[in-house]
């Protein structure tokens, strides 16, 4: 089977890459595409060297399946040309919420991809993560309302931002002046309550995503508020979230629920260093839960600290396991 990358030379598409290059999947040809500011670079892939093609010129019908890792603006101009010739697993935010556009977490709700019109679409990274852990809770208790707060790692805005909190770190240790210019005030040494814009309603874009595409994955019905917080971590998304079900439970069955939870791996050992920072979960496919404790102000209710890779099952991981599961079903 033919693969395609649109986007090959930003961040999540050298990690879809990557991912491919270490998954199980046959690759018979692979195609990176870019602009042409990347076009005729080349990257290695099983011992191949591949070179960018600029996607102006690049003809679809190559691959039976193609990831678009290139942003929402090039996804609304080309995803929908692109999908009468291949199968799309598009990246951005753009088909989302579209009603006929499969939203998939691979291990949470694979079962909608007979849905595609050729269009699949990857969630958000911190949204993702947070189905993880709720899909088994939310079978098992019925999940009624959650309250999350997440702590975005820079990698989530792009390499420019990543570059930028490496850049402003040093001139604040060397005592130089700070200009930003990715974000809207200094991240280094400093956290920013605010991710994407603003909506009329004080939440932002970012915030939104998690409710409504929580509620697509998992279940209208759930209640979800936000707050998303961008942090001056590299890599690795952290979330602390409040979880209220609809009736009592049993909490030793919660912490077995999490133990077999796909996708994640319970570290919560109640001392010092007894859990995951985003550090710790770089460069790891998996989904980690920490800090599992009862909400000792509502009986109904549970606290949970989640940490992932947001460039890997936040994003490029995701993909290429929806590209797993596809293939299984052809």
């Amino acid at each position: 089977m033919n693969f395609a990358i649109i986007g090959a030379s930003g961040n999540v598409g050298r990690k879809t890459i990557e991912i491919l290059e270490k998954s199980k999947i046959k690759v018979d040809s692979l195609f990176l595409v870019a602009s042409s500011k990347s076009a005729g670079k080349k990257i290695k892939f099983r011992n191949k060297e591949i070179e960018i093609e600029v996607l102006e010129n690049y003809d679809f019908s190559k691959a039976q399946i193609t990831f678009f890792a290139a942003g929402s603006k090039i996804a609304k101009e080309w995803v929908p040309k692109a999908a009468k010739k291949t199968i799309i697993i598009d990246n951005s935010s753009y088909f989302r919420m579209q009603k006929d556009v499969p939203l998939v977490v691979s291990e949470v709700n694979p079962e909608v991809l007979h849905k595609h019109n050729n269009i699949i679409s990857n969630p958000n990274c911190s949204t993702m993560q947070m189905v993880l852990a709720l899909k088994p809770l939310h079978d098992e208790y019925k999940v009624k309302r959650v309250v999350v707060s997440t702590y975005q790692a820079v990698s989530g805005a792009g390499k420019a931002s990543m570059d930028e909190l490496f850049d402003q770190t040093k001139k604040y240790l060397d005592g130089e002046k700070i200009n930003s210019q990715n974000f809207t005030k200094q991240i280094a040494f400093n956290l920013i309550p605010h991710i994407d814009a603003f909506e009329k309603d004080g939440y932002t874009k970012e915030e939104l995503k998690m409710t409504n595409e929580t509620k697509k994955i998992l279940d209208d019905d759930i209640q979800v508020t936000a707050t998303c917080v961008r942090v001056p971590v590299k890599t690795g998304h952290s979330e602390s979230i409040n979880i209220e079900f609809e009736n009592l439970y049993d909490f030793e069955n919660i912490i077995k629920i999490l133990k077999t939870a796909p996708g994640c791996k319970v570290i919560d050992g109640r001392k010092d260093g007894g859990y995951i920072t985003p550090l710790e979960a770089e460069g790891d496919y998996t989904t980690f839960i920490s800090r599992i404790r009862k909400d000792n102000s509502n009986i109904k209710a549970i606290n949970l600290w989640i940490v992932s890779d947001n460039l890997l099952k936040g994003a490029a991981l995701n993909t290429v396991q929806i590209a797993e599961c596809l293939i299984k079903k052809m």
